[in-house]
């Protein structure tokens, strides 16, 4: 019989070592892993889905997720279910099914049937569930509100008339819901952005923001006289205006919107061709040099507010004369615009007196009215 060794003594205390360390830790040391259960492939749940209703039309829309539960890419078109739930506790009846592609933007609009179009006011919630091939869900996604009910008339006898300060909008007046103008950018530049006019490139790092693609405005004050202006407009542009009507019902304790039909779209373009306002604050002032030496009248007044204005047109008549005697404004400042709200007057005769009026002009050479007359005489020497 021969006695263990050292070496041997150290290999036997290795091995009950690792036999150790296989039974603490279950890891490696050729021993299977717990085995994965088998994925459901249950598409995840819609989060994002919104409602509207415009009119007797409920439009849905949605993102379709790009896994299931399991973190999975999907793959091959995913059906959805479409339902609605007329009271909290009931069921949720089918209204659709349809089928997205994966992170598909997916929507869905309903014609609301008759009955829940012309009844009271009450609360319908819309939801959507994904299927797998095994007709097996994650859950309904959230839920999306809109207001069931008789929603109000639609807009009739839209028009728009364009001034200086903006597009005026009428629409035939009854009723008292507020009204929303749904305003669309027709004008796009090659890029798709808004395009900008001449007059604001001119401007430089002046010229306005670009304006929105799609606006809405809420009309409140006013809606039932059948009127209102929007001045965020910039012209050079072409816009399509919509109107609708805007009933605001209180179900459960939120404010929801009941909207009617939209009217058919009027485009407004809102072409530049307005002159410039008429300056204002003229004052005249003679000036005597010494002994007589230069005689002349200094002009100056208020600087037009207008950003497009180039600047100005002085005009002179006799005072002396009458209007009904042949005493014409005749202009007495250069073909080229003044520039400044100033402008001194030398061809004038001692003891004379003399009218003057002044007009303001815009880059496009249009001409403003003349502002109020102001006189002055010239001192006899």
């Amino acid at each position: 019989m021969r006695l263990a060794g050292k070496s041997d003594f150290f290999v036997r205390v290795a091995a009950v070592q690792a036999a150790i360390s296989c039974a603490l830790f279950m890891n490696g040391c050729g021993m299977p892993a717990a085995p994965h259960p088998p994925s459901l492939n249950l598409p995840e749940p819609v989060s994002d889905l919104s409602a509207t209703r415009t009119g007797n039309h409920v439009s849905l829309t949605w993102t379709m997720p790009k896994r299931d539960t399991d973190k999975v890419l999907l793959k091959g078109q995913v059906a959805a279910r479409v339902c609605r739930r007329t009271s909290d506790a009931g069921a949720c009846d089918s209204v659709a099914t349809l089928s997205f592609a994966p992170a598909a933007d997916a929507d869905f609009t309903e014609t609301l049937p008759a009955a829940l179009a012309e009844e009271s006011p009450r609360a319908l919630t819309y939801f959507v569930e994904l299927n797998n091939k095994a007709r097996r869900s994650a859950g309904l996604s959230n839920p999306a509100v809109v207001v069931a009910g008789m929603a109000p008339a639609a807009v009739s006898g839209l028009t728009a008339e364009l001034r200086k300060d903006g597009v005026v909008l009428h629409w035939t007046p009854g009723g008292t819901e507020a009204i929303r103008l749904d305003r669309k950018l027709v004008t796009l530049a090659a890029s798709g952005q808004p395009a900008q006019s001449k007059t604001n490139s001119a401007q430089g790092i002046m010229a306005p923001p670009p304006i929105p693609a799609e606006q809405n405005l809420l009309v409140e004050t006013g809606a039932a006289t059948g009127r209102a202006i929007d001045k965020q407009i910039q012209f050079g542009q072409t816009y399509e205006y919509r109107a609708q009507r805007v009933t605001r019902v209180t179900l459960n304790g939120k404010t929801l919107e009941l909207d009617g039909e939209f009217s058919a779209p009027l485009r407004v373009d809102a072409t530049e061709s307005f002159p410039p306002e008429a300056p204002t604050g003229l004052a005249a002032v003679a000036a005597v040099g010494e002994n007589g030496a230069e005689t002349a009248i200094d002009l100056s007044w208020q600087p037009n507010p207008e950003a497009d204005v180039a600047g100005y047109a002085v005009y002179r008549r006799e005072a002396s004369l009458s209007v009904g005697s042949g005493a014409t404004w005749q202009r007495i400042s250069p073909t080229q615009a003044v520039i400044g709200p100033g402008y001194h007057d030398a061809a004038v005769q001692p003891g004379r007196s003399y009218e003057y009026a002044v007009t303001a002009i815009d880059r496009g050479g249009r001409e403003s009215a003349k502002s109020q007359p102001t006189e002055e005489t010239v001192p006899a020497p």
